[in-house]
């Protein structure tokens, strides 16, 4: 079953204060709902703008650096 739209909001906020802060989460936010930022459309110009290998590279550095241990937390 899927998580309610409240359970996602609570889950989302926790993540971003845990790696944000408090204050910077809500400065997250707030610059979210002013800018009318559109995620997807944000990705897409990310994404356009590299190489496959400039991703690859990029993927291989986060996993250096945020190994998968098998222990995911669920939130």
């Amino acid at each position: 079953m899927s998580p309610s739209t409240a359970e996602i909001m609570s889950r989302g906020m926790k993540c971003l204060m845990e790696q944000l802060g408090v204050v910077d989460a809500e400065r997250f936010v707030a610059t979210v709902i002013r800018e009318k930022f559109d995620y997807t459309r944000w990705q897409r110009e990310y994404f356009d703008g590299k190489s496959p290998e400039e991703i690859r590279q990029e993927a291989e550095m986060f996993e250096q650096k945020n190994p998968y241990t098998g222990n995911a937390v669920r939130l």
